[in-house]
């Protein structure tokens, strides 16, 4: 059951860039179990990250699976060339596309695992007419563009609204992955609300890597 899917999804925004490959290396021996990839094309949001030479560069450095947020205005235009590079798991904002439904079929259709995000202001009900074709829903818990920001509380609502979607439908098996602010001394609570897969950057890769991966592992396991 996706209940008792729990995944820890380092963003690489928050890292070292001078010790990336170092860094990568480090969350996987740390037992993390994604790498999160946030790209940021200065129109959709108001920054710029990186982009395919750097996802190329860095995919040989680890088996574990890339998941691309993008984060950029068309992003048709560019899916198939993030896929061949390497990305595995690609999220997009349908307010950046005209053709919501075209685009998770190009993702699919490539090979990949299609999300769509929805910004803290952005209702759960836009899933409505396609819940039943994607993987995974992206709930930002911060608005986008930067990272470090602190964790907006209200948007954990939208975790058991989005639940109630997904038993309507029959779609129990979408995941959900939370981006915004995660942090150990808060994961447990993201946890218990029904998320599965937990992005953090500043919170894996501020201080000891190591330490930081072993006690946010701990604390999004839920024991009953």
């Amino acid at each position: 059951m996706t209940k008792n899917i729990k995944l820890l999804a380092p963003s690489i925004l928050s890292a070292d860039f001078s010790r990336l490959g170092e860094q990568i290396k480090e969350v996987e021996e740390a037992g993390a179990d994604i790498i999160h990839l946030d790209i940021m094309d200065g129109r959709y949001v108001p920054n710029i990250t990186f982009g395919l030479p750097i996802i190329e560069s860095i995919r040989g450095l680890t088996d574990l699976p890339f998941d691309a947020h993008l984060m950029i205005v068309e992003p048709e235009k560019y899916i198939k060339e993030f896929i061949k590079v390497g990305c595995n798991m690609i999220s997009f904002h349908p307010d950046a596309t005209i053709h919501t439904h075209r685009t998770i079929d190009l993702i699919k259709s490539n090979g990949a695992k299609a999300g769509i995000v929805l910004n803290p202001a952005t209702p759960v009900n836009t899933l409505d007419e396609i819940i039943h074709y994607i993987d995974y829903v992206l709930i930002m818990s911060v608005n986008p563009g930067f990272g470090g920001q602190k964790f907006i509380p209200q948007t954990l609502n939208k975790v058991s609204k989005l639940k109630i979607l997904m038993e309507e439908t029959g779609r129990e098996d979408v995941l959900i992955e939370m981006d915004g602010g995660i942090k150990a001394d808060n994961i447990r609570e993201i946890s218990m609300a029904g998320v599965n897969i937990f992005v953090s950057g500043s919170g894996v890769f501020k201080g000891n890597i190591k330490e930081n991966v072993k006690k946010m592992k701990e604390n999004m396991y839920i024991f009953i």
